[in-house]
């Protein structure tokens, strides 16, 4: 392995550079799809192909099988720049937004799998190797919803390359996303003064939301958030309309159908007070379902092993909103685990530690090994 990490070192940085400049939106990532599937061949990669939803998928040994192990990194980011972003690598860091999340670990995962193919490595049960698509915001998981549908009943374990080293995210956290649009009949704001504003009566719902008090069994974590807010025409104008994002999270089934309730109650009484208001799901990430937590702690172990030895850091466990919802709500043991140190991730200030960049393939590949050869089946 120390060869393969030597020699790769500076075509990561070169692969990094490259995937970085291609604009991946979620939904609109078929550019950086692309790039990953030829990048794949170049190194020898036989049988790789997209599938419907844009997932890049490298099949080893997977004919027949029925318990797979997949890999995945994502190839969408939060930013909705269709132009190439500023890349900076001062010798220490690497800033770029998307850089961290999760371009890094989408060139970790490419490296990994140019690993398996050079050296031609016995996955006896298969593995897929996925940069799969549509995992951030409105991406909705689309691309992990595909491989799933695809590959019903085929997998058996999935680990996703999301992160920083020093989490592990063993728990998942699912979430109801919504567009809120409110109607009025509005009007001019000094002759029409007193008619019901959009604007006002969406503050109202948007207050409502802020006194919800958050449900909380043992250590769950539940929150909801208003992130968007648009409407109205002008300053001299009782706004006829406005509308508003909003979602509410947890990573426990029971507090998540509390909160359900509490926003169905919200918008119910809206409607009742004879508000127009209309309510979009526009998004939904299922929580966990029942899961052997035995074979979460098997995969736990090995991957916080690799990563304490290898990087000499503590890794701790936590919850989170990533591919690996999908999975865990099907009963499927599954993982996401850091593979670079950074910072600033859905910000345009984010940045990589250059160095930790062979160290997160280093982790990548041992994780790997040890996840094929140790598991059980």
């Amino acid at each position: 392995m120390k060869s393969f990490l030597e020699e790769n070192k500076e075509q990561m940085y070169t692969t990094l550079r490259e995937l970085c400049a291609i604009p991946a939106p979620s939904h609109l990532e078929h550019e950086r799809a692309v790039y990953c599937k030829e990048w794949l061949e170049r190194v020898g990669a036989e049988g790789v192909y997209i599938d419907d939803a844009w997932n890049v998928i490298l099949p080893l040994n997977c004919t027949g099988s029925d318990k797979i192990t997949v890999f995945v990194a994502h190839t969408d980011t939060v930013f909705p720049d269709r132009e190439p972003m500023p890349y900076v690598d001062d010798g220490t860091l690497i800033r770029s937004p998307g850089i961290g999340d999760d371009t890094a670990s989408l060139v970790v995962l490419l490296y990994v799998a140019k690993y398996f193919v050079e050296h031609k490595i016995e996955a006896p049960n298969g593995v897929l190797f996925v940069c799969n698509s549509c995992e951030e915001g409105l991406g909705n998981l689309k691309g992990t919803k595909q491989l799933f549908a695809d590959y019903e009943g085929r997998i058996a374990r999935f680990i996703s390359f999301d992160s920083i080293f020093s989490k592990i995210a063993d728990r998942c956290v699912g979430s109801h996303r919504y567009e809120v649009e409110v109607f009025t009949q509005g009007g001019h704001s000094y002759g029409a003064f007193g008619n019901r504003n959009a604007i006002a009566e969406l503050a109202r719902i948007i207050n409502e939301i802020y006194a919800i008090e958050v449900p909380q069994i043992g250590n769950s974590k539940t929150t909801y958030n208003v992130g968007e807010i648009s409407g109205g025409t002008s300053v001299n104008t009782i706004a006829q309309s406005a509308k508003m994002l909003c979602e509410y999270r947890s990573d426990n089934e029971e507090c998540f159908l509390q909160m359900k309730a509490h926003f169905e109650r919200i918008f119910s009484e809206a409607a009742a007070s004879g508000l127009k208001i209309s309510v979009t799901p526009i998004g939904e990430r299922p929580c966990m379902g029942k899961v052997d937590l035995s074979k979460i702690e098997e995969l736990t172990e090995i991957c916080r092993t690799v990563i304490e030895d290898t990087v000499g850091i503590k890794v701790s466990t936590c919850s989170s909103s990533t591919d690996c919802n999908i999975p865990l709500s099907l009963g499927i043991p599954a993982l996401c685990i850091g593979v670079y140190n950074g910072g600033g991730s859905h910000t345009r200030e984010e940045w990589i530690e250059k160095a930790s960049l062979p160290l997160g393939l280093e982790v990548g590949i041992r994780a790997v090994e040890n996840i094929v050869k140790k598991v059980k089946i």
